[in-house]
């Protein structure tokens, strides 16, 4: 087809894309220096509706670095409906970091798995993968950048970054061919794109753009990783209780409350000082005392230190763009504490035994919590999890508590009362969770909460333990 035909059909499909709000369109350009990417992207977004797209082209700012490496590729993530344009993205970094040896080959592996796992979870939440690889060849290359340097109005685009990538040319082609053959998948394949004048990479491009939007590719199927071996610690409500043998008197509990809180603040100062993110999850049963659990640890902290973050139904924003981003934007800087009031196990939890996520969500689910747990202790992150278990007929004499105290309805809902009709689905599904995924470094710590005041305690211990032995550690 002539130009005019690709562009009108170019603009036609993303309109419908927008207009539809089914998916999003990603198209990642990477490869060689001087093959026209910029300029191929700036004359693609002439030809869009440019209200609908947004091109990234990143160097990881002090924000970024304070937070976990896929961080700021998932707060880039388009919404629906949206094309997002990447030049280099995650691809870049992982290339040109093993070409300058700043990644030993084991950690360039590394980060080809990590690649896989952002790209699998992407593609299955709608998201369609366009992965463009710029070719020249080196003869090739070097003439370009000497006409480049001799043309005054282009010269501006040559740097010592630009002459270095050509001394590289043969360590980057290398590592380019390992780079696709590990991250090719149906869901999101690799086109090389043959050095040419601008017009035509751009028609090449253009043409591979409008081919994604009118036949995307299938997302990948839904696997459930092995179940690990059940270690001796692992959770389980089928062998513990949550009740306990005598109720803690008030004198005792304010007493041990103070010390638990003072130790604590010492902590977080620590934690402060040295840059340590610090990631608190809460899970548990309806009216096991969340809240009241949180409120005991938020008084110990400095305000300005950490933030709670209450996970509720996804809002409109969230439902437009894929599961993870939702948790991942929240994900604190270095030094800073989040804590959760229910968390990512909601997917393999309340919207499994819901039906609020299908059988292959909530299974898929299992391996995007285990990425993105491992990316924040690999970043050097504390991730400290905490159930909070209550007995069935406890639960019921809060529940009637509640309802008979005026300033303690509002915590009562219908929901509440339906989850209940449910509990022995949901002590499966809690038993499921903590089999795969109490996991090194992620362990699950399970409260007790028939006593509140006991409870609170044992979520004091249980942070204070988890900072001080990560501060103890050379790490």
């Amino acid at each position: 087809m002539n130009t005019d035909t690709l562009r009108y059909r170019l603009l036609d499909a993303q309109l419908a894309l927008a207009r539809e709000k089914q998916r999003a369109v990603i198209l990642l350009l990477t490869g060689h220096a001087v093959t026209h990417k910029g300029e191929v992207v700036n004359r693609l977004n002439h030809w869009l509706e440019n209200r609908h797209t947004e091109v990234h082209a990143l160097g990881p700012s002090s924000e970024e670095q304070a937070r976990p490496y896929w961080w700021r590729y998932w707060r880039r993530v388009p919404d629906r409906g949206r094309i997002g344009i990447f030049i280099h993205g995650w691809y870049g970094d992982a290339l040109f970091a093993r070409a300058e040896r700043r990644l030993s080959p084991g950690a360039f592996q590394d980060r080809l798995a990590e690649i896989r796992a952002f790209e699998a979870e992407l593609a299955a939440e709608g998201v369609v993968l366009l992965k463009l690889w710029t070719d020249i060849g080196r003869r090739e290359q070097r003439r370009h950048l000497t006409d480049l340097q001799q043309d005054p109005a282009r010269a501006w685009q040559v740097g010592v970054s630009e002459w270095q990538r050509h001394g590289q040319h043969a360590v980057i082609e290398a590592i380019g061919r390992t780079l696709r053959d590990d991250t090719e998948a149906p869901h999101a394949p690799w086109q090389r794109l043959p050095f040419h004048d601008p017009a035509e990479q751009l028609t090449r491009v253009g043409r591979a753009l409008l081919a994604a939007l009118e036949a995307p590719p299938e997302p990948p199927a839904a696997t459930l990783a092995r179940r690990p071996a059940e270690s001796p610690g692992t959770p389980s409500l089928g062998r513990a209780s949550a009740a306990v043998a005598e109720r803690l008197d008030k004198v005792a509990y304010r007493e041990r409350l103070a010390n638990g809180q003072a130790r604590l603040a010492a902590n977080a100062r620590e934690v402060a000082r040295r840059r340590i993110p610090v990631v608190i999850a809460f899970e548990g049963h309806d009216a096991a005392g969340k809240g009241g659990s949180i409120h005991r640890v938020t008084a110990a902290l400095d305000a300005r230190q950490y933030r709670v973050h209450r996970i509720g139904a996804p809002s409109d924003e969230e439902l437009a763009l894929p599961w993870g981003w939702r948790f991942w934007r929240r994900l604190p800087a270095d030094g800073r504490i989040a804590i959760f009031d229910r968390s990512w196990y909601g997917r393999v939890l309340v919207e499994r035994v819901e039906g609020l996520a299908s059988e292959a969500q909530w299974r898929r689910g299992y391996g995007e919590i285990h990425h993105f747990e491992q990316q924040l202790l690999a970043h050097g992150g504390v991730l400290i999890k905490l159930f909070l278990a209550i007995d069935k007929d406890e639960q019921l004499r809060r529940f009637e508590a509640r309802a008979a105290t005026p300033h303690k309805r509002h915590k009562l809902t219908d929901e509440d009362w339906r989850n209940r009709e449910r509990w022995d689905d949901y002590q499966a599904a809690i038993d499921e969770m903590f089999a795969r995924t109490h996991v090194p470094g992620a362990e699950w710590s399970l409260v007790a909460c028939d006593d509140k005041r006991r409870a609170r305690l044992a979520v004091l211990e249980q942070v204070n333990e988890r900072l001080e032995a990560r501060l103890a550690s050379a790490v």
